[in-house]
């Protein structure tokens, strides 16, 4: 099941790939409409008079929905490269999950709506979204890897437990800041959470 969430589902520049402006409107105006509706609920027609152009437009940017939509996905994966691009140029595990966990949390409404948007993408053909998951994968999973994999072999985490195991929890801590309902204090709250996870819940 599709998620629901009812706060503003503007999509900003990290969105939008592109710097064209009608390709970065095109995307924003899809974006909110595929959050409303479902993939299948929209049509290309609708997002041409929500932008404000003719069909013939919309084409020329996009051959069809799927690329239109798939686009949007590659740059909600492009903005998370580079949260994790900022955290790897941070020194240190604990700095770079601090990084990595502000970032995300500040940007956290583009984030649900890019969870949204992968939600949908069992819609498209087969061959694209074996595509798009390989890419997230190597973008951002590989990314988030890496950064685990280097600490370790820096030392700067437990022996008893391999990195991608560290991997997944940090991802099961961290997902619910973008993927549910906002906390009163977000920052406070990812603080909270980052610091249970390096250092634990028992008293020190």
């Amino acid at each position: 099941m599709r998620p629901e969430y009812h706060e503003d589902v503007t999509v900003s520049t990290p969105y939008s790939s592109a710097p064209d402006s009608t390709r970065a409107r095109i995307q924003q105006e899809a974006a909110r409409l595929f959050v409303a509706s479902g993939y299948h609920g929209v049509s290309m027609r609708e997002v041409a008079e929500a932008v404000g152009v003719t069909k013939p437009a919309l084409y020329h940017h996009y051959a069809d929905k799927e690329a239109l939509f798939l686009a949007m996905l590659d740059g909600a994966l492009a903005g998370l490269g580079r949260l994790v691009a900022h955290a790897s140029a941070q020194q240190g595990i604990r700095a770079q999950l601090e990084t990595l966990v502000g970032e995300l949390v500040a940007s956290a409404p583009e984030q649900r709506v890019g969870l949204q948007l992968a939600s949908e993408l069992r819609h498209v053909s087969p061959e694209r979204r074996a595509a798009f998951e390989g890419e997230y994968r190597r973008v951002w999973m590989g990314g988030l890897a890496a950064l685990f994999e280097e600490a370790a072999s820096r030392g700067e985490l437990r022996a008893d437990l391999p990195p991608p195991v560290l991997a997944r929890a940090f991802l099961a801590i961290s997902y619910p800041l973008v993927s549910g309902p906002v906390p009163p204090e977000p920052q406070q709250t990812a603080r909270a959470l980052l610091a249970v996870y390096l250092d634990g819940a028992a008293p020190r």
